[in-house]
């Protein structure tokens, strides 16, 4: 989840281009505004200035938000970009408050409104060209180094550009006659700050709070991973996003007489799928199921270890007369409910004059006894394996 040092360089440097626009627009609309007895445009300003201390804020999360990940913060830094995010809409949203307030005391006024002048409308004229031209520069470099955070920056410049031909029409209207319309315009200035504020701030508490990502686009992952040889299911499937990038955890159905290696090849297969297929992914955690285990567990059914089973094994061994049995290797395949037994004989004089049917036969008849038993197969070293 870390920029490559060029994109950080090309998206640090649209921001503070932006920036820089920003800064010029916001000082001329409120300085025309009040020369102009604009409020519209003045609270339009003020949008601007907020604008700017979004890019600057964008700036720095870009720094550190895309450090290697340490000590502290294994997982990396991209939820300090989050927070950000949440004071940054906390912010406008109370700017817009303050907006709108003054706006709404203007209209109930009984005092004459001066009319607004023509500098104003020149003033939104320019902010409205400026604005749309930052935002597709700005578009294109976000598209261009694959980063959310800046194609958002540049959304919020288009909302800019759309208050100030508001703030246009206000203006004009209100020069026409229509006093109340530059403070209407105010108001709805004043709104659609705050719903930049409000979208910012819940999108991010929700990544905050480790919300799923949506139905669709678990399904999308689904569909790839199900395309990989060796998958049986997908389930137990959990997912949250962290700054721009998606966190997935899955447990992945394999059969069960598969190895241990053989399953976690298959599962680095699908991570590799994933990583290939969407960009958004950051990180995969993936754990190897040779059974459903979000199906209904019988409780009364405890699975004994390894060495329960050695030690059962020879007992039974012991009971049919065949306590030296040469065994190469007890292989377990565990199920949700039940065991498997798999034993490789050595290939030696002893072990080639035991009828293996047989012996079979009757250790499954003592095994039977015991409620997590399934299953018991006996093999010698030169007989091929099951496929």
């Amino acid at each position: 989840m870390q920029q490559s040092p060029d994109k950080q360089y090309q998206a640090q440097r649209i921001t503070l281009i932006g920036a820089a626009i920003d800064a010029v627009l916001g000082v001329l609309k409120i300085i025309f505004g009040i020369l102009a007895h604009s409020s519209a445009l003045v609270a339009d300003g003020i949008h601007s200035l907020s604008d700017l201390l979004t890019d600057f804020l964008v700036v720095a999360i870009i720094k550190y938000s895309h450090q290697e990940p340490d000590e502290e913060h294994p997982w990396g830094h991209a939820r300090f970009e989050t927070i950000g995010t949440v004071i940054l809409g906390c912010i406008l949203v109370a700017v817009a408050g303050a907006m709108a307030f003054e706006s709404i005391s203007t209209l109930i006024k009984s005092e004459v409104i001066p009319l607004p002048e023509w500098p104003a409308l020149v003033i939104a004229a320019i902010s409205v060209g400026a604005k749309e031209v930052i935002f597709r520069y700005t578009l294109a470099v976000g598209k261009r180094i694959k980063s959310d955070l800046i194609i958002a920056n540049a959304w919020h410049s288009r909302t800019d550009a759309f208050s100030s031909i508001i703030v246009f029409v206000g203006v004009a209207g209100a020069m026409s006659g229509l006093i109340w319309l530059d403070a209407l315009a105010a108001v709805i200035v004043a709104f659609i700050v705050a719903k930049i504020g409000w979208e910012l701030t819940w999108k991010s508490i929700q990544e905050l709070v480790d919300t799923a990502l949506p139905e669709a686009k678990i399904t999308a992952y689904t569909d790839v991973i199900m395309k990989v040889e060796g998958i049986l299911s997908v389930h137990s499937f959990k997912s949250r996003t962290m700054g721009s990038q998606s966190l997935l955890e899955m447990h992945l159905q394999v059969a069960p007489h598969l190895s241990a290696s053989e399953g976690h090849f298959i599962g680095d297969k699908a991570v590799i799928m994933l990583m290939s297929e969407f960009e958004d992914i950051g990180h995969i955690i993936f754990h190897i199921d040779t059974y459903d285990d979000e199906a209904e567990f019988n409780g009364s059914h405890i699975l004994p270890v390894r060495t329960e089973i050695s030690h059962l094994l020879w007992e039974h061994l012991d009971e049919i007369g065949q306590p030296d049995l040469g065994i190469s290797r007890l292989v377990l395949f565990y199920r949700n409910d039940s065991v498997e037994i798999e034993l490789m004989l050595l290939d030696n004089p002893v072990n080639k004059s035991i009828d293996l049917d047989d012996l079979e036969s009757r250790l499954n008849q003592l095994f039977q006894q015991h409620e997590w038993f399934r299953s018991i197969h006996l093999w010698q070293g030169t007989q091929p394996a099951k496929l």
